[in-house]
């Protein structure tokens, strides 16, 4: 996934899940697409606190102060990493080099729920002052917008997935995390 918008979808989505099943916010998907404003950005990121009470309101979603107001962090760094990096999207796929990561995990026991790359990509995040990005909540946001196949080698989506990370081509040209600083030039 490379789209800025969706991209940023999934963020809110995964940090909505902490502690509840993904099953949850699945069904609230449609909900929470038309309560913020279709993950639009730079409206989320306008939000006051008359928007945060209407949320708060709101039974088609997780009705949780923190999380609401993450959400709305969230996207004011979004927008700060699209003015440093560009977009959102070639922020975060530099920390797998602009390729996804293909794990051929035997079992389901062996899946991590968190790596080294998602540590350093929490800690990252939360200098940027993003909230509900812990490890686990990373690692989750990058099995799902594919920057990482965590697919057993035996399931019948894992070879399907191999092949559409190698063809995906949208990555090229990008730089890796290894040579994009932390903080732009000034």
């Amino acid at each position: 996934m490379h789209d800025d918008r969706r991209l940023f979808e999934m963020l809110i989505l995964e940090g909505a899940q902490a502690g509840l099943s993904w099953l949850t916010i699945l069904r609230k998907r449609e909900q929470y697409r038309r309560a913020f404003d279709g993950f639009d950005v730079e409206r989320v990121a306008a939000y006051s606190e008359d928007d945060v009470q209407r949320l708060l309101a709101d039974p088609g979603i997780v009705r949780n102060r923190l999380k609401i107001e993450a959400a709305i962090r969230n996207a004011q760094g979004v927008m700060e990493i699209r003015e440093a990096f560009g977009s959102f999207d070639s922020f975060i796929w530099r920390y797998v080099d602009n390729a996804p990561r293909e794990n051929a995990w035997k079992t389901l026991a062996e899946l991590p729920a968190r790596t080294e790359i998602s540590d350093r990509f929490s800690r990252d995040f939360k200098k940027r002052g993003f909230n509900f990005v812990g490890p686990t909540i990373c690692y989750a946001f990058m099995q799902a917008v594919g920057m990482v196949n965590d697919h057993t080698v035996d399931c019948f989506r894992y070879k399907e997935v191999t092949r559409m990370g190698r063809q995906d081509k949208s990555g090229a040209g990008r730089k890796s995390v290894a040579s994009i600083p932390d903080r732009p030039a000034e």
